[in-house]
């Protein structure tokens, strides 16, 4: 990881130093749950990312460790994102950000069954989704 000019030691400060931006947040939760891994991935999402700003984001994950990028197996033009454990550690996170929203917003039908099944068994999901991520990156 690149030396970075921290703002204070305040381990909320730092965390945010490394994806503090929603944009980062929105590319984590796509490489969770939507398994979007590519480039083109990430644009066709509905929040319409601009190309700058993800290239930059993509960049910034990269050498912060919460993801990482290989050669795609079926194309060399392309490249895939996934989550490395530093990024899978996230989902906790990404978790409690989805019941504060789905408690003060109103949730898309197609997140209905996630919350659903995060909410009859929030540590159970968590641990299932976990070793799913896991098993994706040492496959």
């Amino acid at each position: 990881m690149p030396d970075q000019k921290k703002r204070s030691d305040c381990p909320v400060s730092c965390t945010l130093d490394v994806f503090g931006d929603k944009w980062s947040l929105l590319i984590i939760r796509d490489l969770m749950f939507t398994k979007s891994c590519t480039y083109g991935d990430f644009q066709k999402s509905e929040e319409k990312i601009a190309t700058n700003i993800l290239a930059s984001r993509l960049k910034a994950l990269e050498e912060n460790g919460v993801i990482r990028k290989s050669q795609h197996p079926e194309s060399k033009a392309k490249v895939l994102y996934t989550l490395t454990e530093k990024g899978i550690d996230l989902l906790p996170l990404i978790v409690e950000i989805n019941l504060w929203g789905d408690k003060y917003f109103e949730i898309p039908k197609q997140l209905e069954a996630v919350i659903t099944e995060i909410k009859e068994d929030k540590p159970g999901f968590i641990s299932r989704k976990m070793s799913e991520l896991k098993d994706s990156i040492t496959v």
